[in-house]
């Protein structure tokens, strides 16, 4: 599912970004966290991931300001972003994807379900992928 994937994560929050590395690393997947917008877009520009999975509010640049940057670098064109917010008000999941996101999940993330979630934004390897 998202074995010897590479995900960057940009969270700000020292216990989101624990649990969420946990369960991803547990998962097979190679986890690059960032604090804040800015180091999150160097991050995303130096290692080109699988997946970015950006909390909205961060310091110093909001995560909109961010996945906006992010779908200006052609290099990225592919790569799926996706909100992971405690912003839960009518409209938020909208604003999310106007940015440039592709999904939009909740915090509080359910660990039991965390990875099947975000794994759906990831293209699935084809049979010839596999060989």
């Amino acid at each position: 599912m998202l074995t010897d994937r590479t995900v960057l994560l940009i969270e700000d929050n020292e216990q989101n970004r624990y649990l969420a590395t946990f369960l991803l690393e547990h998962h097979g997947c190679t986890v690059v966290a960032a604090p804040d917008g800015p180091s999150g877009i160097e991050a995303a520009t130096t290692i080109v991931p699988d997946l970015i999975l950006l909390d909205v509010q961060l310091p110093r640049m909001d995560g909109y300001a961010v996945a906006r940057i992010l779908r200006d670098i052609g290099a990225l064109d592919d790569v799926p972003i996706v909100a992971v917010t405690s912003y839960a008000m009518a409209g938020d999941r909208e604003k999310a994807i106007a940015a440039g996101c592709n999904g939009y999940l909740e915090k509080p993330i359910d660990p039991d379900t965390f990875v099947t979630d975000i794994s759906a934004f990831l293209p699935h390897p084809s049979a010839e992928d596999v060989r």
